[in-house]
């Protein structure tokens, strides 16, 4: 046991110390960017701004009913993942109004606010932690590679969350496979990662992807998105 973090079991979990101190990094860069940013010309400016003003206010807000929506688990499952209330939803729809560079962006913020979410749970080695949270998460803002097609939000969702899954099936097989009990059918090792993982992306995806096809949600996603970018 640290100060920041407490070990059981083979695995590490961020003590109140480590959560707050991750928690004032991030904040810190984020400072830290901010002010960097105001040192440029306004010609550089402009070239290298990401976020407009609007693009700012509405990724956030798409973030944290990401983020408040993840809070409610409608079946949990043992191992981590759940099935939530439409969250991943939240997060795509910031690639499908603006594209995938700041939806990779904005859902990168909010893979770290799952991994302060679950108090680092579950820490096995860096690259175990940025697979199930910082990468995972970020894919969803994968979505924006089709905010430009027809039908892109659907599209977009799909893949986005397709790859998240794909993230944490890797953990799965790199990590987590290890530690599954000694009565564990070795004959099911092969797909238990896959089925696992995408048994929980799959149903809240069909689950949301139904509630996007009903004609008043589908036309105020439209309505949103007109919102967002004009």
């Amino acid at each position: 046991m640290s100060l920041f973090f407490n070990q059981e079991d083979g695995y590490y979990t961020l003590t109140s110390a480590g959560i707050g101190t991750f928690v004032a990094i991030i904040a810190v860069l984020v400072v830290l960017t901010a002010f960097l940013k105001t040192k440029t010309d306004e010609t550089e400016k402009k070239e290298a701004k990401t976020f407009s003003t609007k693009q700012l206010v509405f990724s956030a807000a798409a973030i944290a009913l990401g983020f408040a929506t993840s809070y409610i688990k409608i079946v949990p499952m043992p191992w981590g993942g759940s099935i939530t209330l439409c969250s991943m939803l939240f997060v795509t729809l910031i690639g499908y109004w603006y594209g995938p560079k700041i939806g990779l962006i904005a859902g990168f913020a909010y893979g770290l606010l799952q991994f302060v979410q679950d108090g680092g749970s579950y820490i096995l080695s860096p690259l175990q932690a940025c697979l199930d949270y910082i990468l995972a998460f970020a894919a969803l803002g994968l979505s924006g590679l089709f905010y430009k097609k027809a039908n892109g939000l659907i599209k977009g969702y799909i893949f986005a969350i397709l790859i998240r899954g794909l993230l944490h099936t890797i953990g799965g097989y790199l990590y987590w496979m290890d530690y599954m009990p000694e009565s564990f059918p070795q004959s099911l090792a092969i797909i238990y990662p896959i089925a696992y993982n995408y048994a929980y992306i799959l149903a809240e995806g069909a689950i949301t992807i139904i509630i996007l096809l009903l004609p008043p949600v589908k036309n105020a996603m439209t309505r949103v998105k007109k919102l967002a970018i004009e």
